[in-house]
């Protein structure tokens, strides 16, 4: 696929179709690897999206428990003061 060059105020850019920002799930970052000569754009993943709406669905289904105690019964705050 070619695509042109543009200006953009002092630099210059390319411009991606509406169908491929779709397509391939691009937003407002793009990950940039420059590798042997080539130029690979790839969308920018969250790693962490998502993760809002599955805590919410734990939390509604009570599923949101310690698996271990944060306090053990011999831990000692004395160091701590």
């Amino acid at each position: 696929m070619d695509v042109s060059v543009i200006q953009i105020g002092n630099s210059k850019g390319i411009r991606l179709s509406k169908t491929l920002l779709e397509k391939y799930n691009i937003q407002d970052t793009v990950e940039l690897i420059m590798e042997k000569g080539y130029f690979i754009v790839k969308p920018k993943v969250s790693p962490r999206k998502g993760w809002e709406k599955a805590f919410k669905k734990m939390h509604d289904n009570d599923d949101d428990k310690l698996l271990i105690l944060d306090v053990f019964d011999d831990e000692s705050f004395e160091e701590w003061s």
